[in-house]
């Protein structure tokens, strides 16, 4: 049987351990509460500013190949080169938020070089930058930070560069990848293609009603303006919704953590039980012996 003491230590040691997880969890849980506001009012000036950016992207697909003069809509005849934009967290300890991340942009990178295409990749994030590190693959870009703080300013001016290169030419697609925020207890991969604007999954969604009218002689300058604060807003809306689902994903493991800890205390306290038990009674049965042998 253990020693008393080790197991006495091995509790204290374990009920240490369920302190901090339980106060990691309401830290979690208190940011959680904040950033998810944060996410759901940003939520909804992406999805208005998507909307209007789909609806340029089908006007112009309706008026033809004359109309469209952005190389922001203009899909490459050849793809030799894609970007992969990828958060992760910048600090541990929130169950697999970070892995399957990671486990979807190796799939991806995968999938793309089947097709003998080049693949840069851009990470935002401690624990996504280490892992490529570790695993000796180069990236163009980094950023340590940002995912922990999100900034509009600071995002824009990362994914700014990547969508320059994409203008002129280096690269022909932008993919971004993160773990989002579902709710409280679930997060979800998200993949999404920045540029080029893809209009053909939005054949059918035309608004007969629609208001919105493009001139086929434009020169484009506004609406590459709007196409700029649409990529730069997806990277900002991205860096929220990804510390959402972090924060969720953290409140949940440290949940399993505090759980998985009192449970071990209680194992320990009947193995402690037991071998005291054990103690008293081979002392007994030592005193027994003893006055026995003295009659």
């Amino acid at each position: 049987m253990a020693n008393l003491k080790d197991i006495k230590r091995k509790i204290k040691s374990v009920k240490n351990t369920q302190k901090t997880t339980r106060a990691m969890k309401l830290v979690s849980s208190a940011k959680l509460r904040r950033t998810e506001e944060l996410a759901k009012r940003s939520r909804v000036y992406a999805a208005k500013l998507t909307d209007m950016i789909d609806e340029i992207a089908l006007q112009l697909q309706r008026l033809g190949e004359g109309a469209n003069n952005s190389v922001f809509f203009s899909k490459r005849d050849e793809v030799e080169n894609v970007d992969i934009i990828f958060v992760t967290a910048d600090k541990g300890l929130c169950g697999g938020f970070n892995a399957q991340t990671i486990k979807r942009v190796n799939k991806l990178i995968s999938e793309i070089k089947s097709d003998n295409v080049k693949v840069r990749l851009h990470a935002v994030g401690r624990k996504g930058i280490d892992y490529y590190k570790f695993n000796s693959v180069e990236m163009a870009s980094e950023v340590i930070g940002l995912s922990s703080s999100p900034d509009y300013d600071q995002a824009a001016a990362f994914i700014s560069g990547i969508a320059e290169d994409y203008a002129s030419g280096k690269t022909d697609k932008i993919i971004m990848v993160h773990n989002g925020y579902i709710n409280m207890i679930t997060q979800e991969i998200k993949q999404d293609q920045i540029l080029p604007i893809d209009s053909s999954r939005l054949e059918g969604k035309m608004k007969s009603d629609s208001e919105l009218e493009i001139e086929p002689d434009d020169d484009g300058t506004l609406l590459d303006a709007l196409i700029k604060r649409y990529v730069e807003y997806s990277m900002y809306y991205t860096l929220i919704d990804s510390l959402a689902a972090e924060h969720a994903a953290r409140m949940q493991a440290m949940d399993a953590a505090t759980t998985n800890a009192k449970e071990m205390v209680k194992k320990l306290s009947v193995q402690y039980n037991k071998a005291r038990q054990e103690a008293i009674t081979t002392e007994l049965i030592e005193i027994i012996s003893g006055m026995e042998s003295m009659k």
